[in-house]
């Protein structure tokens, strides 16, 4: 099978959707499917080390990523039209799988489907417009809004299937019209060889609450720093938040107006040093504001359950992480807002090590039986592999 993967990162570029889809890449070229991926230039954030997989790499020469909403949207414009003309000019493809960077990938997906009669999976990483509407970029019902809605909705239509990261993700393409038969649910995945289980490390005496990765828009921060100051005067608590982020500064002004002497903000760390990097916590910490409960699905839950660290997640109850948490027993949920809630459970994680240790266990038993990436991968590979069957009506009109 020769497969086309579309997304504006790819390896060596070390962006979530990069590191996702070179795994995925990989896995296909193992197991002997000729792998050709559609790119642009590398510059989202840090590059990773690791050997390139066996693939076919297109990157196109357009405008690099940029933050700025200019950057960005010159940068988005410039991948449409490279990627589109290198498309239609790749080895045909048996089926093409686009992802959610630049959001509406999707329509060039379904050109190549046309034009090359190929079968067409998206995987949905955050859905558009819903995400952009959550977060205020799109006014709720709006000229944007319902543009955007009625491309990517024509688009999921078109395409043979639609990937998505979780039940709340799904739900949200169902409310948006998707037939239920076009949607596949694949959770994203952890590498439990990279990121082990090891002893804590850092500041064995108190009791660490550690925050890994972006911290954005689409997380409740509000709830999580109330909790803080209550808990200023408890010297038993260490509140530790690695990497960046829109709302990082947010925080960090925060803690200094407050004067939060047990809250720590250190950069980001390399894909290499994050199992060493989670060993610092107790529990790690993962965040979600109420109104972006499928539009975005956290991931940095898998990496949490891959270190053996319990999650306590401050966010919606139908969000995967909430489902994940209640289902396996490996760690706790907080509704948004509930700051009494969060810190009276705290104080009793604090004093109770053992319920810590016992949640610790169920997270890397969790991570090794259903989040694992030879797990993550096999589940995106057969939805791959299962689009090129052809449907049972076809076959009977043979």
């Amino acid at each position: 099978m020769r497969v086309l993967l579309m997304n504006q990162f790819f390896w060596p570029d070390a962006a979530a959707t990069s590191q996702l889809l070179t795994d995925v890449a990989r896995r296909l070229a193992g197991d002997g499917h000729e792998v050709h991926v559609i790119c642009g230039a590398t510059g989202y954030t840090d590059t990773n080390k690791d050997e390139a997989p066996v693939a076919t790499i297109h990157r196109v020469a357009g405008r690099r990523f940029s933050r700025s909403t200019l950057g960005r949207l010159l940068s988005y414009g410039s991948f449409y039209v490279l990627a589109g003309w290198r498309a239609l000019r790749v080895p045909a493809p048996d089926v093409v799988l686009t992802l959610t960077t630049p959001p509406l990938l999707s329509l060039l997906g379904n050109l190549v489907k046309r034009v090359r009669g190929t079968r067409h999976v998206i995987w949905e990483m955050d859905m558009y417009p819903d995400v952009a509407v959550d977060l205020g970029y799109f006014r709720a019902g709006g000229l944007l809004d319902r543009a955007v809605g009625m491309l990517a909705d024509a688009s999921r239509q078109y395409a043979d299937t639609i990937i998505a990261l979780g039940a709340c993700m799904r739900d949200r393409l169902l409310q948006r019209g998707i037939p239920t038969e076009k949607i596949e649910i694949a959770d994203n995945w952890a590498d439990s060889q990279a990121i082990q289980m090891v002893a804590k490390h850092g500041a064995l005496d108190r009791f660490v609450v550690l925050y890994s990765g972006n911290l954005g828009l689409a997380h409740d921060l509000d709830t999580i720093t109330a909790a803080m100051s209550a808990l200023s005067s408890d010297p038993r608590f260490l509140f530790l938040f690695v990497g960046g982020g829109g709302r990082r500064q947010q925080l960090r002004e925060f803690v200094e107006r407050e004067q939060l002497s047990a809250v720590q903000l250190r950069p980001y760390v390399e894909r290499s040093d994050l199992g060493y990097e989670l060993a610092q916590g107790d529990i790690g910490l993962v965040l979600q504001s109420d109104r972006c409960c499928g539009s975005v699905v956290p991931s940095k839950v898998y990496g949490l359950l891959a270190a053996g660290r319990p999650v306590l997640f401050v966010g919606p109850e139908k969000a995967t992480p909430a489902r994940i948490i209640q289902q396996f027993g490996c760690g706790w949920h907080v509704p948004c807002g509930d700051v009494t809630g969060l810190v009276g459970l705290l104080q009793r994680l604090a004093s109770s090590p053992q319920e810590v240790s016992a949640a610790a266990r169920r997270a890397r038993e969790t991570l090794l039986s259903h989040y694992d990436l030879p797990l993550g991968t096999v589940r995106i590979t057969g939805i791959l592999t299962q689009s090129m069957q052809v449907p049972a009506e076809v076959l009977a009109t043979v």
